[in-house]
């Protein structure tokens, strides 16, 4: 099998911005952290707003790590449904992946701790806009 035609070598969305940071770091282009640090210009400059985005900057980067796990998880399936692949025995160890639930667990509780903190940024901004 072309490693190039492996779907279990597909570079999903999430996985491509959780791995690029690292490489872009040192480059000067995490994206994520640019993002962070955008919304930072329009927050008072506070401890409280420093805080704030460190929590959402790592929020961020736990949920996409956890996304990326999600389509991994789908990516094995399709594979495993891929001529050459298909057995009784790799469908139920596709289907029988405990990591995935776990991984959605965690994106439920982050999309809410997200949701907070954007909330709370936009208090912020508030008050910036208003003294």
């Amino acid at each position: 099998m072309l490693l190039a035609c492996s779907l279990s070598h597909m570079t999903t969305p999430a996985a491509a911005l959780v791995a690029a940071p690292a490489t872009l770091r040192r480059a000067g282009a995490d994206p994520l952290r640019q993002a962070v640090e955008h919304l930072g210009h329009s927050l008072p400059e506070r401890a409280d707003s420093t805080v704030l985005l460190d929590f959402l900057e790592d929020d961020l980067r736990e949920g996409l790590e956890a996304l990326g796990d999600v389509e991994a998880h789908f990516a094995d399936v399709l594979e495993a449904l891929q001529p050459g692949m298909l057995s009784s025995l790799s469908l139920l160890q596709a289907g029988d992946d405990y990591l995935v639930l776990q991984r959605l667990e965690l994106l439920i509780d982050v999309v809410t701790r997200v949701r907070r903190r954007l909330s709370q940024a936009a208090g912020l901004m508030r008050q910036t806009s208003t003294t």
